[in-house]
């Protein structure tokens, strides 16, 4: 399953850095793409509570997330 979420405030390298890492470390998260001035592709074996996806983007920094 993929799901396309929006994140903005990120500035930098280090900040698509963060993000992905919180992210990836969600259970049932197998990949994750994330573009600095783009979406964020989210590759899950089952659906990915929204939730769990805000939580781990605000652990990474002050950084604001929707669906896509």
């Amino acid at each position: 399953m993929i799901t396309n979420y929006n994140v903005t405030g990120m500035t930098c390298g280090h900040c698509v850095a963060a993000v992905t890492e919180e992210v990836s470390a969600i259970p049932g998260v197998s990949e994750v793409k994330v573009e600095l001035a783009g979406p964020m592709q989210v590759e899950s074996t089952a659906e990915v509570d929204f939730a769990a996806v805000v939580a781990a983007v605000k652990e990474a920094g002050d950084y604001e997330v929707a669906l896509a």
